[in-house]
C-alpha cells in the first residue's frame, strides 16, 4: 500500500488538509503501507517555499510524519512538481505521439463566447472538439501565426464507473466534460495530468482526497488507462462544515493548524479532534491516543456524511489533554506566552521554572487552550492584592466571615512556613475552632487572600503565595 497527502503550497495547511493528511497517514500505518508526501508546486503565480516549509512543519508537529517526500527523498522522487517538469514533457510527448493527446489552438474569447452559447441553449458548456482533428498543415500555420497552443486529452465517449472506499459505487458519462486540458499555452502543466503522471511513476495504490477532487476523477481513470497503468483505489471525504452549516472556508486564517498551534492546543488533542471528524473508533470513544487509532482505523468506515467542526468541542477535548499531560511538559509550553506577556524574563533559571510549575499546576485544570495561562495568574504576579469584587466586600463585611480570616491569620501567624501540610492543618485547626465548614469557611479566604470568590484551589494556591503574602493579605482584609 502507498498514499500520499499532496499540498499545493499556495497558504497554511487547513484543518481540512490537515484531516486529509491525517486519514492517509493512519490508512499507511494500519495496514503497514507507505506515506508519501508531494508538494504540488506547479502554480508558479500563487505557491511559494515558504508556504512549503510551513506544511511540513504543521504536520511535524501534528506528528504525521511521512516515509518518502522532499526533505527525506525516496525512490521516486523527486517530490516537489516544480522540479518533475522532464518527466512531464516526456510523457505528454507519449500521449501526443500516440494521438492520446492534441494541439489546442482556440483562444480564450473564443472558448468563452462559445460557453455562453450553450448555456443560453440550456446546454453543459464543454469543448466542442474543433481542434481534435487538425491536419499537419493547419498545425504549422497555426504555429507560425504565433499562436500558442494548450495540449488536450482526447477523451472517449463512455461511462466511467468506480467503486468508491468512502462514497460506494459511483458512475459518470465522460460527454459531460469533454477533453480536458493537460498544459497550458505556455506548456506548464495542468492538475489532472501532473497528479496522474505523480501517481504513476509514484505507484500511489489509494488515493485519499476531498471530495471537491470528485469531478476530476473519471479524468484522472481515463489518464491512468491511456498511461498504460491500472487506477489506483479512490476515496472522497465528505467535506467539514463550519459552526453554522456553512462550508469550512480554506482562506479563514483560524481555520489553519497554525493558528491553533500559536493559540497553544496540544497537537494530540488536536489529531483526536480531527480523527473524529467522519471516522468513529469502536465504543464511541471520544478520547482515544494515537496508536489505538492506528489499530482501528479504516478508511471504509469512514462517513460519506459531511462532518461539523465544533470549536467547543476541540476545547473540551484539549482541556482533557492538558489535564492529564506531564507537568513539566505543560509548563515548558506555556512559558513561551508568560515571556510574550512580560510576566517572565530570559533567561529563566531553574527556580523559577518550578515555581512556575506549581503556578500552571493550580490553573491547569482551568486552560481550554494554553495561551489562556496568562489570564488566570494575575494575583500571583501582584505583590498587593486589591479586593475589588463588590460580593468578596460583601462577603468579608460578614461576622462569621471576619471570625474565619482573623482565626487563621493568629495560626498562620505560629508557622515559619507555608506549604500543602501546614496550609491543611491550619484548616482543619480553624474549622474545629470556629465550627465553620466548608463553603462558609473556604470563601472568605478566598475572598481575604485573593480578591476574588473564585479561581483555582486555594490548597495549590496559599503555598505558591507564601506565609509572608497571605499575612499581609489577610490582614489588609480584615482592615477593609
Amino acid at each position: 500500500m502507498r498514499v500520499r497527502f499532496a499540498p499545493s503550497p499556495t497558504g497554511k495547511l487547513h484543518i481540512g488538509n490537515a484531516r486529509t493528511a491525517l486519514f492517509n497517514w493512519l490508512y499507511a500505518r494500519r495496514f503497514g503501507g507507505k506515506f508519501i508526501l508531494r508538494i504540488e508546486d506547479t502554480d508558479v503565480e500563487r505557491s511559494t517555499e515558504e508556504s512549503a516549509q510551513a506544511i511540513l512543519t504543521d504536520l511535524k508537529w501534528l506528528g504525521l510524519i511521512w516515509d518518502e517526500g522532499p526533505d527525506t527523498g525516496g525512490e521516486y522522487g523527486p517530490y516537489k512538481q516544480s522540479q518533475r517538469g522532464a518527466l512531464y514533457k516526456e510523457i505528454l510527448d507519449k500521449l501526443l505521439k500516440e494521438g492520446k493527446a492534441y494541439y489546442c489552438f482556440c483562444q480564450a474569447d473564443e472558448l468563452e463566447k462559445r460557453r455562453h452559447e450553450a448555456l443560453a441553449k440550456g446546454q453543459t458548456p464543454r469543448y466542442d472538439n474543433r481542434c481534435r482533428n487538425l491536419t499537419a498543415q493547419e498545425i504549422e500555420n497555426y504555429k507560425k501565426q504565433g499562436i500558442a497552443p494548450v495540449v488536450r486529452f482526447k477523451v472517449p465517449e463512455t461511462t466511467i464507473e468506480f467503486e468508491d472506499l468512502v462514497r460506494g459505487k459511483v458512475s459518470f458519462d465522460t460527454r459531460l466534460f469533454g477533453d480536458f486540458v493537460l498544459t497550458r499555452s505556455d506548456g506548464g502543466p495542468m492538475f489532472n495530468f501532473t497528479v496522474v503522471v505523480d501517481d504513476c511513476l509514484m505507484k500511489i495504490t489509494h488515493v485519499i482526497r476531498g471530495e471537491d477532487h470528485l469531478p476530476n476523477t473519471p479524468k484522472h481513470i481515463l489518464l491512468f488507462r491511456a498511461l498504460g497503468y491500472e487506477p489506483p483505489q479512490f476515496a472522497h471525504l465528505a467535506m467539514i462544515l463550519a459552526g453554522e452549516g456553512e462550508k469550512l472556508s480554506k482562506r479563514d486564517a483560524s481555520m489553519s493548524v497554525s493558528a491553533y498551534r500559536d493559540m497553544g492546543y496540544l497537537p494530540e488533542a488536536l489529531v483526536n479532534y480531527i480523527a473524529l471528524l467522519g471516522w468513529a473508533p469502536s465504543a464511541n470513544r471520544e478520547i482515544i491516543p494515537i496508536q489505538e487509532m492506528i489499530k482501528e482505523f479504516d478508511i471504509k468506515h469512514v462517513s460519506k456524511s459531511a462532518a461539523r467542526f465544533d470549536v467547543e468541542k476541540l476545547n473540551w477535548m484539549d482541556q482533557d489533554y492538558i489535564k492529564k499531560t506531564d507537568l513539566a511538559r505543560i509548563t515548558k509550553l506555556c512559558l513561551p506566552y508568560f515571556i510574550n506577556k512580560g510576566l517572565v524574563k530570559e533567561p529563566v533559571s531553574e527556580e523559577k521554572l518550578k515555581w512556575l510549575e506549581k503556578v500552571i499546576d493550580a490553573i491547569k485544570e482551568h486552560l481550554m487552550h494554553l495561551s489562556q495561562a496568562t489570564d488566570f495568574v494575575d494575583m500571583f504576579f501582584t505583590d498587593k492584592i486589591k479586593i475589588q469584587d463588590p460580593q468578596a466586600i460583601e462577603l468579608l463585611k460578614d461576622s462569621q466571615a471576619k471570625l474565619v480570616v482573623s482565626e487563621f491569620l493568629k495560626e498562620l501567624d505560629k508557622v515559619s512556613v507555608l506549604n500543602d501540610e501546614t496550609m491543611r492543618g491550619i484548616s482543619k485547626k480553624v474549622q474545629k475552632s470556629t465550627g465553620v465548614k466548608g463553603p462558609n469557611f473556604y470563601k472568605p479566604l478566598r475572598a481575604a487572600i485573593t480578591g476574588t470568590l473564585s479561581g483555582p484551589e486555594l490548597v495549590k494556591v496559599l503555598p505558591i503565595f507564601g506565609r509572608d503574602k497571605c499575612m499581609q493579605n489577610l490582614k489588609e482584609a480584615l482592615e477593609l
